[in-house]
């Protein structure tokens, strides 16, 4: 989930449907020329593939988690398409800018910038040891911490929409504030990864909801309300085994850990008023961006009308000499002319992230024009779905793989969403249902690829400017790929829906109810 939208599309159970337009979809016409490649449609799977091993070799290989490495890989894999293009090169590179200028791309760019402002203001005004002060005080232990994250989280992400957004405010905030208390890193980066999955996956005015929903002709409410066993099915294990890890997983050792305590401070915790801002104008069905802005306005007077950062510490412009100007607090005297402050911090640390996003999107178009989506669908509806269990069980593993290659969640949920809705209305299944299995899995698996945006946008937070990583030390960054097995409600979530397509629980036809019935499972 990258963004939401100003206010619920109009279900379709009257008026004019919600076409998707405002996410891209149904703006691929059939008729748009294809790339001609050497090989044929497969061929165009080369970018993309050529990235994720590129990427798996770096992370799981290497060890090496690097953000930059990964926009090598994805620039590497790009040029490599080319030269499997049959004529003209135009046509492909005219699809890479294509790709890029998707919006699906700039709602996710959007939300990071904002919410990385937002987090950075917040942490400068000692949030992080106002939660620390709250922790011990509510004796909430190293080994419950990664369990409390998770819930958090998770109904932070439900409310606001935006399961990146809630991920760069708890990696930013929660997360320090845990380790140093002493829970295991790892462990509670996946928490903060679940409880996104869980928001992502349930919130109304999420946009991974409402694409489910317009794609499958389904009301978002009725998908909301028939998808709620599920998600809850998922998050009671996942709660239980964050108990289990949190108490069995030992944390990491900080130099200066102790003093970082000892400097907790209940003040900080004004800056609750800032984050319910954001939830209470999200739920009001205000867009993120105003809901983050509005709430960056009370958390930078919070920090200034209570003493908890100076203006310099949010925005900061230093220049090399003194001058009529250097007497403004924003205005410092220092060695190298620059920017700085929380401001600035919380939007740069995501340009190369901004990148990779982009390039990610863009050899997905390439996939589409080539026609490699195509024959991959085509191939699991005529071999592989034969069954309606078949078919249920395609829709899952179908979702999972284009998910692994395209790692924004909307932006796969876009792509196979027609070959859901075709697969399921041959054998009949409801569009609640697909709606459902269409948008578990690419909420799920969008927090658990250690290439996937919802892992590196906290990652980021981490290895950014002034990230975690500078600020208490090389113990605050965790490896993408040591989180993958602790990302308890995404495993969960697509282990429930393998087991209803094969078993059948919740399966529904769709003559069983229609659009408009009020009842809702």
């Amino acid at each position: 989930m990258t963004d939401t939208t100003a206010g619920t599309p109009a279900a379709t159970d009257g008026g004019d449907p919600p076409d998707g337009s405002d996410f891209g979809v149904g703006e691929e016409g059939s008729d748009d020329p294809r790339i001609e490649f050497r090989g044929g449609k497969w061929a165009s799977t080369l970018p993309l593939v050529f990235f994720i091993g590129w990427a798996i070799f770096q992370s799981g290989v290497l060890g090496i988690g690097d953000t930059n490495g990964l926009v090598v890989g994805a620039l590497v894999g790009t040029t490599l398409g080319m030269f499997l293009v049959r004529g003209d090169w135009k046509a492909y590179a005219d699809t890479i800018f294509e790709g890029m200028t998707q919006r699906v791309a700039a709602t996710a760019i959007v939300a990071w910038l904002w919410a990385g402002m937002f987090a950075q203001t917040l942490q400068a005004g000692g949030f992080v040891e106002g939660l620390i002060f709250a922790a011990d005080a509510l004796n909430v232990g190293a080994s419950t911490f990664p369990a409390a994250a998770f819930i958090l989280c998770g109904l932070l992400a439900t409310g606001i929409g935006t399961g990146y957004g809630a991920t760069v405010a708890f990696v930013t905030l929660f997360f320090p504030a845990g380790v140093l208390i002493g829970a295991n890193p790892v462990l509670l980066f996946a928490a903060i990864l679940s409880g996104a999955v869980f928001g992502d996956n349930l919130a109304p005015v999420s946009d991974t909801t409402i694409v489910s929903a317009v794609t499958q002709d389904a009301d978002i409410g009725g998908v909301v309300a028939s998808r709620f066993k599920y998600a809850i099915a998922a998050a009671v294990p996942a709660f239980a085994a964050y108990l289990i890890a949190g108490s069995a997983m030992a944390g990491v050792s900080l130099e200066g850990a102790v003093a970082l305590r000892e400097s907790a401070n209940a003040l900080g915790l004004v800056h609750l008023l800032s984050m319910g801002v954001v939830i209470v104008t999200a739920v009001a069905g205000r867009h993120i961006v105003e809901a983050i802005s509005w709430g960056l306005v009370v958390a930078v007077a919070s920090n200034l009308l209570f003493g908890l950062s100076s203006a310099s510490d949010i925005v900061a412009f230093t220049v090399t000499e003194a001058g009529p100007l250097s007497g403004l607090p924003v205005v410092e005297v220092g060695e190298t002319a620059g920017v700085g402050g929380s401001l600035y911090t919380g939007a740069v640390g995501f340009f190369p992230l901004i990148v990779l996003t982009l390039l990610i999107v863009a050899m997905a178009q390439i996939m589409i024009r080539g026609g490699g989506f195509e024959a991959i669908q085509t191939f699991l509806l005529d071999r592989v779905a034969t069954t309606v269990r078949r078919a249920e069980l395609t829709m899952v593993l179908g979702t999972a793989t284009i998910n692994g290659m395209i790692t924004i969640n909307t932006a796969a949920e876009i792509a196979i969403a027609p070959y859901v809705a075709r697969i399921g209305e041959k054998f009949n299944i409801n569009g609640y249902r697909r709606a459902n299995i269409l948008d578990a899995n690419t909420s799920a698996l969008g927090y658990i690829f250690p290439w996937a945006g919802g892992v590196l946008v906290g990652y980021q937070v981490m290895v950014g400017p002034d990230g975690l990583g500078s600020q208490y030390g090389p113990e605050m960054v965790v490896n993408p790929i040591e989180v993958v097995p602790y990302v308890f409600h995404g495993w969960f979530l697509v282990a429930i829906f393998i087991i209803a397509a094969i078993t059948g629980f919740g399966r529904e036809y769709i003559p069983d109810r229609a659009s408009e019935e009020v009842s809702r499972a």
